[in-house]
């Protein structure tokens, strides 16, 4: 059956431990395509767009970018079960709105008409809501917009901003693509790259291969969802995780793969572009998400159909 069939039969849900869990916020936006009912809301306001939502409240939204990818995290959650039942370290969604409650109905329903596996809402009027990230153990967030995205950073959350486009059925295995600087790892190499060019960033590679580099603003959600691919064999996995990057494999790789094996962080494929377009290698590795700090990289992806998410 199709990925995105359906499911009457709709399951009490899991409850997991925070805790243990990985946690992962997503914002409507997200998740469902609701480009339609921004506009209405950036248009006509607040109460025409609760009124809306509200008449339309038993009508499923259509999936947005991430939808795949949460389904794909259900995927992984049913494996580790089957694995062992007791287990605690599961993939926990949380969907966080700026919705009201009431216009929220909605949001509830389509999430019922898909059979996903959420049971946790925040529907807050805040203007900043990712207040909420911390208290509820976020390892990762996902949202449309770009002032949420930053703050979380700046709260110490990793997250990216999904931009939507049409969403495939890919394979239920969770594919995740990293770039590697300014998203694994720091930005260190970037500014040494935009301050003495190319050549002073391949001495500094040089000199510093040893050291390993600092950690990036995925770096927490990468680690977390490398500890559950151990619980795994490689070929039974319903992870794989893959690094996309820019860096020359001859002359900056060694200090990338270094870093990872110091982190304990372990990489199914890695691919060295050398500053060749990423989208090529993204058409056939099909993820579920791709996480990359350059928009040039993330509009080839998009212009392939790769479901994208910037990491400013």
């Amino acid at each position: 059956p199709s990925l995105l069939s359906p499911n009457p039969s709709f399951l009490p849900v899991l409850q997991k431990d925070p805790s243990e869990a990985l946690v992962i916020a997503v914002t409507t936006r997200a998740i469902f395509n609701l480009e339609e009912e921004h506009k209405l809301y950036l248009e006509k306001g607040k109460e025409e767009y609760a009124r809306h939502q509200k008449d339309n409240q038993d009508k499923p939204l259509p999936p947005g970018t991430a939808f795949a990818f949460i389904q794909a995290a259900q995927y992984v959650n049913k494996k580790i079960l089957e694995s062992n039942p007791e287990e605690k370290d599961l993939i926990d969604i949380l969907v966080l709105s700026n919705n009201s409650p009431e216009s929220g109905v909605r949001i509830v329903n389509s999430v019922k008409h898909y059979g996903l596996e959420i049971s946790k809402f925040c529907f807050v009027s805040d203007e900043d809501s990712t207040a909420y990230l911390k208290s509820h153990g976020v390892k990762l967030f996902l949202s449309a917009d770009r002032t949420d995205v930053c703050n979380a950073l700046r709260r110490g959350v990793s997250a990216a901003l999904v931009f939507q486009q049409e969403v495939r059925t890919p394979s239920t295995q969770l594919r995740v693509v990293f770039d590697g600087d300014a998203v694994l790892f720091s930005d260190e190499t970037d500014q040494v790259f935009q301050e003495q060019g190319l050549e002073g960033a391949v001495q500094y590679e040089r000199a510093m291969e040893a050291v390993p580099m600092g950690e990036g603003p995925l770096k927490a959600f990468a680690m977390h969802l490398g500890k559950i691919r151990k619980k795994f064999s490689q070929e039974k996995s319903p992870i794989r995780t893959y690094l996309v990057t820019a860096r020359s494999g001859r002359d900056m790789g060694i200090r990338a793969i270094k870093t990872l094996r110091e982190w304990g962080l372990a990489i199914d494929e890695a691919f060295f572009m050398d500053g060749a377009p990423k989208g090529p290698i993204l058409t056939q590795i099909q993820p579920h998400i791709f996480f990359d700090d350059g928009l040039h990289n993330i509009q080839g992806a998009q212009n392939v159909g790769i479901p994208s998410a910037w990491v400013p």
